[in-house]
């Protein structure tokens, strides 16, 4: 199931505001290579191009859906490519700024990813990652524990897919011990307000829900939305609702 740019942008809003607190702790130097990892439809990493004027970005996605909408923003600072973190990760190629926001979340083993990551990083290179923490989050609690209950137990073939996202003990632990410096790691409450559950519903359908609905047929998928947004309705029982949204913002530099 691709992604839906249109779905996924309904929330535009609450997601620009941790990706301008994520660059606000980036410092702008005389030239930069960087690479924006999990760059989406782009629009984000055009706006990192103007606020670094001196900076070639690359915005890399695994989404040809996403960057189809990245062709009109290229220009001789800004271009687009369709690839995952790892093959980025497993190219020759050195980085004095890895930037991502929300996208690293969807990879795996953040033991091994990390250090790879930093590993590309030039000596003074900076880090600026974002990601939403989903083990903390309520809506991804619901969504993992309603994979795990039957009949969707059966239907996924017992598959799930627990959050990859660590602590921020965790990562403070790997920062330090692969050699960054200047560590700024804080995790921050982005609240949105819902006066229905409906708009609840609409916030993870763009992004988390994907992978569970693609294991299943059409009946299948009716029936899991259909349970997914009873079991939401019951976790938010006032409206207007706020779900406190919890990211984990991490930056600092290579030694």
């Amino acid at each position: 199931m691709p992604w839906n740019p249109e779905v996924y942008n309904q929330f535009k809003n609450i997601r620009f505001k941790p990706f301008y607190d994520l660059a606000e702790l980036i410092t702008n130097e005389k030239e930069m290579k960087a690479v924006d990892l999990g760059c989406g439809t782009g629009e984000q990493t055009a706006i990192l191009t103007e606020k670094f004027p001196n900076a070639q970005f690359t915005g890399i996605d695994s989404s040809p859906e996403m960057l189809e909408k990245s062709k009109a923003l290229e220009n001789e600072r800004l271009h687009f490519k369709l690839a995952t973190t790892e093959e980025m990760l497993n190219a020759d190629e050195n980085w004095d700024l890895i930037f991502s926001n929300a996208a690293l979340q969807w990879s795996d083993n953040h033991y091994d990813l990390f250090p790879k990551l930093i590993s590309k990083l030039k000596s003074g290179g900076q880090l600026a990652i974002q990601m939403p923490y989903q083990p903390g989050n309520t809506l991804n609690k619901i969504l993992s524990e309603l994979a795990g209950d039957e009949p969707f137990r059966s239907q996924l073939k017992g598959w799930n897919r627990p959050s990859a996202v660590l602590t921020i003990d965790e990562y403070a632990q790997i920062l330090f011990d692969n050699g960054i410096e200047d560590l700024n790691l804080f995790q921050k409450v982005y609240p949105i307000i819902a006066d229905d559950h409906e708009s609840l519903f609409n916030f993870i359908s763009g992004s988390a829900l994907i992978p569970y609905l693609e294991r299943l047929d059409e009946e299948q998928q009716k029936s899991f939305t259909a349970e997914f947004k009873k079991r939401i309705e019951k976790n938010f029982p006032k409206l207007p609702a706020i779900y406190a949204f919890k990211r984990i913002l991490m930056y600092g530099r290579k030694k």
